[in-house]
């Protein structure tokens, strides 16, 4: 659900605000674009006015984070730019690759655009005032030679040489690149980043000011999805006043979340309904059942 956000959450309709929390969550946008969600508390609310939101359309509806920390890999971020961002025949940067270096950042590529030729930056990453991410370029090398020097010499900016107007979710600004929620997948995401840290290939994303206390998570010591308030419509269900919480049947690592693959969970594993008629379902980690289901469909050995 990730991830990278730019603008203070917009208000919305109370009487349609479901109240979100989630804990130690690795969630799967994508096979290719993964999150770890190590907190989140937030509000889940309808992209059409008046509509109710849709576990199974992705599209349905937003997350409004309050506060959170969510780390993205370096390859899952070049994979947003890879296959959204940059997707397009004639969009001007193909084919990059980012890793994190202590306390720079390096970026390679083709730059589509000029024929193809290959680049690569060094520079550092940082969370703007507005929320957003920046990409400061420190260091360019195109065709394998330094370019930096010429292109200051020159007056000649990183802007100057990738045009990102048609493109969603991101933007040139002298040399900095400047990344917004719209380049991840659906569900969208709106939230403030506060602050912005590496931790080995992991760029860790921090919205809010501070992390909640035990005493306010509403299942401490458990790996969670809670949605409560408003209605919410999953399957064949539409809960009303919702109150619905999804949990690891495995707590000793990350409850792995596949959104697209939920009902495969749903059915691996089981759920209890609550006095008041709240709904708790205990889900089978999705790379564990894909583990599983890749077992069972694999050809038997031959026998010898």
């Amino acid at each position: 659900m990730l991830c990278i956000a730019q603008k203070e959450p917009r208000p919305a309709d109370n009487s349609a605000i479901i109240k979100t929390e989630m804990r130690n969550v690795m969630y799967h946008f994508s096979d290719n674009i993964t999150a770890h969600i190590a907190w989140l508390e937030g509000d889940l609310t309808p992209t059409v006015p008046g509509k109710i939101p849709v576990f199974d359309d992705d599209r349905s509806f937003m997350i409004s984070i309050r506060s959170a920390e969510i780390a993205v890999s370096s390859e899952s971020l070049a994979n947003v730019l890879n296959e959204h961002v940059f997707a397009a025949n004639d969009a001007p940067l193909k084919g990059i690759s980012i890793e994190p270096q202590k306390d720079t950042i390096k970026v390679k590529g083709k730059l589509h655009s000029k024929g193809d030729v290959p680049f690569e930056t060094d520079g550092t990453i940082e969370a703007t005032s507005e929320g957003e991410i920046r990409i400061h370029t420190q260091k360019v090398r195109a065709a394998h030679l330094p370019v930096k020097g010429i292109m200051d010499l020159l007056g000649i900016k990183i802007s100057d040489l990738i045009n990102t107007k048609k493109l969603q979710g991101v933007r040139a600004e002298g040399d900095d690149l400047i990344l917004n929620p719209e380049i991840f997948p659906p569900p969208k995401i709106q939230g403030k980043i506060t602050s912005i840290r590496m931790e080995g290939n992991m760029i860790v994303q921090v919205y809010g000011t501070a992390r909640p206390g035990a005493e306010n998570r509403a299942n401490a010591g458990e790996n969670y999805m809670s949605y409560r308030g408003a209605q919410l419509r999953f399957g064949k269900l539409t809960m009303n006043d919702t109150d619905l919480v999804l949990l690891d049947m495995d707590p000793k690592d990350p409850f792995d979340f596949q959104l697209s693959h939920y009902k495969d969970q749903l059915v691996a594993g089981y759920s209890k309904t609550t006095p008041s008629f709240g709904l708790r379902v205990y889900m089978r980690d999705w790379n564990k059942l894909k583990n599983a289901q890749a077992y069972k469909t694999a050809p038997a050995p031959r026998k010898r």
